[in-house]
C-alpha cells in the first residue's frame, strides 16, 4: 500500500511540474515585456535642457510638497571610505513623487571623489531615473553629471527671488562663483531684470564676465564678501560650506534675502548662526534643513527651536504664508528635495523623449 501511495504521489508531482512550468515561464515573460529605459547620454541632456525648462515645473513642486502631496524620503548618504581599492567619495540618493504625476524619479549623485582629478576625471558624477508611475517601469536614464541637479537648484533659487524678495531688490550678490551660481544667475534673470555683484576666493572674474555677457545684465566683481553684502539686496551663496562665508554686520539695513543653498549635510554651514535667529527662516522642506541645511547649526547652537521657522518655501509659493514684508532679513535655506528631482525629472522627459 504505501508502494502504491508512492507511486500515486510521484504521478502527482510529475503532473503538477507539467502545470506549474508553462506559469513560470510565462511570468518571465511577461517581466521581460517591459522595455529597456531609454539612456540619454551627457551631451543630449546638456544640449536640450536649460534652467528655464525648469522654473515652473520647480514651482509647482513646492506649492504640492507645501500641501503633503509629495512623497519625499529623506536623503540616503553612503560614504565611500577611502582605501588601496576605493574613495574618497559620497553618494547622496534623493527622490520623490508629486502626485498626479505620470513619472517619478529617483537621483543618484557621487561627489568628492578627489582622486579622479589625477586620473583626469571630475570629482562628480550622476543619473536620474525616471519611472513610469502607472506601471513602475523605469522609462529614461539620464547621465547629468550634477547638472540636472545644479538645473533644478538654479530654479529653486528662481522661485525663492521670485516670491521672498520685492520688485525693488535689484542688486543681487553671488558668493561662490561655479557651475551652481551660473544657474542661480540664469534662474534669477527669469525673475526680473538685476545689477549682478560677484565674490569668490577663485572664479569670480570668469564668471562675471560670462554672465554679463549670457545674460546682458551688468556684473561687477567685489573686492571682498563685506563689500558684496553691504551693496546687495538679495544674496545667494553656494559655497562647499565648510564655514560660514557672511556676517551680520556686513548685511544691508534696509533689508535682504539670502537664498543658501551649499549645505546639504550635516557637516557644512555658510551662514552664521546670529543671522539664522534674527532672520525670517524659510525652508525648503523643515524636516531636511533640520538635520543637514543651516536650520541644523542654528538648533544645535540652542539659539532657534522648530517653531521658529517662519514657512516652507511651498507655503510662500500658495500664498499661505508671507515672503518679504518690510526691511527684515530673509534666509532661504536650499537643501534640494526629491520634488525638485521629480519635476525635473518629468520635464526631461516630456522634453528629451520626443527627440
Amino acid at each position: 500500500m504505501l508502494a502504491s501511495l508512492s507511486r500515486r504521489a510521484s504521478a502527482s508531482s510529475v503532473r503538477l511540474s507539467r502545470v506549474a512550468a508553462p506559469v513560470a515561464v510565462g511570468a518571465c515573460r511577461s517581466l521581460s515585456a517591459f522595455p529597456a529605459p531609454r539612456l540619454f547620454d551627457y551631451e543630449t541632456v546638456t544640449r536640450n535642457l536649460t534652467v528655464a525648462d525648469a522654473i515652473e515645473s520647480v514651482e509647482k513642486a513646492f506649492g504640492a510638497l507645501a500641501k503633503g502631496h509629495v512623497d519625499v524620503p529623506m536623503p540616503m548618504h553612503i560614504g565611500i571610505e577611502e582605501s588601496a581599492i576605493a574613495g574618497p567619495g559620497d553618494c547622496h540618493i534623493k527622490g520623490g513623487y508629486v502626485a498626479a504625476t505620470p513619472t517619478f524619479t529617483v537621483k543618484l549623485a557621487c561627489v568628492s571623489f578627489y582622486k579622479n582629478k589625477a586620473k583626469g576625471l571630475p570629482p562628480g558624477s550622476g543619473i536620474f531615473i525616471v519611472v513610469n508611475a502607472i506601471t513602475g517601469a523605469p522609462l529614461g536614464i539620464f547621465q547629468e553629471n550634477r547638472f540636472m541637479t545644479d538645473l533644478r537648484t538654479g530654479a529653486a533659487g528662481a522661485v525663492a527671488m521670485k516670491h521672498c524678495s520685492s520688485a525693488t531688490q535689484d542688486v543681487v550678490g553671488f558668493i561662490g562663483c561655479g557651475a551652481i551660481a551660473r544657474n542661480m544667475a540664469r534662474g534669477a534673470a527669469a525673475v526680473r531684470p538685476f545689477k549682478g555683484v560677484a565674490y569668490a576666493i577663485e572664479g569670480a572674474e570668469a564668471f562675471a564676465k560670462e554672465m554679463q555677457a549670457e545674460l546682458g545684465m551688468p556684473f561687477t566683481v567685489a573686492p571682498s564678501a563685506q563689500a558684496l553684502c553691504g551693496e546687495s539686496d538679495v544674496i545667494f551663496t553656494q559655497t562647499p560650506g565648510g564655514k560660514t562665508v557672511l556676517e551680520k554686520s556686513w548685511l544691508n539695513p534696509k533689508g535682504v534675502t539670502i537664498i543658501a543653498s551649499g549645505s546639504d549635510q550635516p557637516t557644512k554651514q555658510e551662514i552664521p548662526n546670529d543671522v539664522l535667529a534674527a532672520s525670517k527662516y524659510i525652508s525648503d522642506l523643515t524636516k531636511q534643513t533640520s538635520k543637514v541645511g543651516e536650520l541644523r547649526a542654528a538648533l544645535g547652537a540652542g539659539v532657534m527651536q522648530l517653531s521658529d521657522v517662519h514657512a516652507e518655501l511651498g507655503e510662500v509659493v500658495n500664498g499661505t504664508k508671507k515672503g518679504r514684508e518690510g526691511s527684515e532679513i530673509i534666509v532661504v535655506d536650499l537643501t534640494g528635495t526629491g520634488a525638485q528631482d521629480a519635476a525635473i525629472g518629468q520635464v526631461a522627459w516630456d522634453k528629451l523623449s520626443k527627440l
